[in-house]
């Protein structure tokens, strides 16, 4: 069997009209998500020589992202894409270049974790604007293709943004890192917003359905996003964890190759992943999924040298992307049209909240017990996931997807 006979189903993604751009675009647009927290970091610590003050700005930004990112969500699902991300983006561009001119020039501290906040507020969630895009388009074997996907565009993002602006940072200054991702983002907002003949429609919420608020506050979407959280610790611990033991072999540079290992098994299972046609439900793989995500982690227990944890970085990366498929999946069957990009932005909240909390664990755990122990924090922390999803197993379970037939993109020449 041919290569191209394996990733037809890929492929006929673009058949779509204007996916191609969307996706395209919208790829562009998420690579300032580890290009501005890092940025922060090497902007802050090149200016004050603060690595504690540098990680303080970087939370406080992406915890402000977390908490306001579904609002956001919430008024896109009310007015549509276009119009609310043009005006996002026009205040990301506006405290996003603020705080960068107040670090820069010295101002107070209250001021730099003032317009850090902001900033987080009002970075664009575009990974749940372009799965709602896919979600329109597509019937449910589709939407699992297209979803798989994205993780794989997630995942790429993780592996070129962090190289990129640590070598603008170091090459040409501090601030270079971050003004790049900011400015790609802009960039990349501004030119998604534009792609308004794939924009999904307005759904009015449906008066015999659930109420918005009941939706939202589901079992599933409940159960999916405090799974994340936990699996967010583990991304977030595994980043602080890898580079503590990496520099305590004294190879610090192999950091950077066992992390991309951790995300490359993750690329490879989700491309496998979109193609295979599994049996059972979307919970009951939703369920598998969490489960063997959780005993996968466990590997790292064993690693005692660099030459173990690249190999065993990619093993454990292979359970990651069905694990977030699934559930991302799981989630979108389960609310109203009126509800998604919401529902989708609340999943991304709860990555996020633990990827914050895994980096303050693992920092506190290689301190004190050197960072070979350390990765008992990320082991932890996808046992959790596990057994979360375990308990969580009747609620899914027992409730119902939601009825959502695919809409057929306008047949328009050009994306735009």
């Amino acid at each position: 069997m041919s290569a191209r006979t394996v990733f037809r189903p890929y492929a006929s993604l673009f058949a779509v009209p204007g996916a191609l751009a969307f996706s395209l675009v919208g790829w562009l647009a998420r690579l300032p998500i580890p290009m501005i927290g890092l940025g922060t970091v090497l902007l802050v610590a090149g200016e004050t020589g603060s690595y504690g003050l540098a990680g303080a700005l970087s939370g406080a930004l992406a915890l402000s992202f977390s908490v306001v990112s579904p609002q956001w969500a919430r008024l896109t699902d009310r007015r549509g894409q276009s119009s609310v991300l043009r005006v996002q983006v026009s205040a990301y561009l506006l405290f996003g270049a603020a705080f960068a001119v107040a670090v820069i020039v010295g101002g107070p501290h209250w001021l730099w974790f003032a317009l850090a906040a902001l900033t987080g507020a009002t970075s664009p969630n575009i990974g749940a604007l372009v799965r709602a895009r896919w979600a329109n388009a597509l019937d449910g074997a589709g939407r699992q293709t297209a979803f798989a996907y994205e993780a794989v565009v997630d995942e790429v993002v993780f592996v070129v943004g962090p190289p990129l602006v640590t070598l603008l940072a170091t090459l040409i200054s501090p601030p270079a890192g971050y003004l790049a991702g900011l400015a790609i983002g802009v960039i990349g907002g501004f030119w998604f917003a534009g792609l308004r003949a794939t924009e999904p429609p307005i759904h009015a919420a449906d008066p015999s359905g659930p109420s918005r608020r009941r939706a939202l506050l589901s079992p599933t979407v409940l159960v999916v996003v405090i799974v994340y959280v936990a699996m967010g610790t583990v991304f977030g611990a595994m980043d602080v964890v890898v580079v503590g033991f990496a520099q305590e072999a004294g190879r610090a540079a192999m950091a950077g190759v066992a992390l991309a290992a951790f995300a490359f098994g993750s690329l490879v299972a989700g491309l496998v992943y979109g193609l295979a046609r599994l049996p059972g439900s979307l919970a009951a793989r939703f369920l598998g999924c969490a489960v063997l995500f959780g005993i996968a982690v466990q590997l790292v227990l064993v690693v005692g040298s660099l030459a173990v944890l690249v190999p065993v970085a990619f093993v454990a990366g292979l359970s990651i992307a069905p694990a977030l498929v699934s559930g991302t999946s799981l989630v979108e069957a389960r609310v109203p049209r009126s509800a998604l990009t919401e529902a989708l932005s609340w999943t991304t909240t709860g990555l996020t909240l633990g990827v914050t909390a895994g980096s303050a664990l693992a920092g506190a755990a290689v301190d004190a017990w050197g960072a070979e122990s350390a990765f008992a924090v990320p082991a932890l922390a996808a046992g959790v996931a596990g057994v979360l999803a375990l308990v969580g197993a009747p609620l899914l379970l027992r409730a119902r997807s939601v009825d959502h037939p695919a809409e057929p993109l306008p047949a328009a020449s050009g994306a735009g």
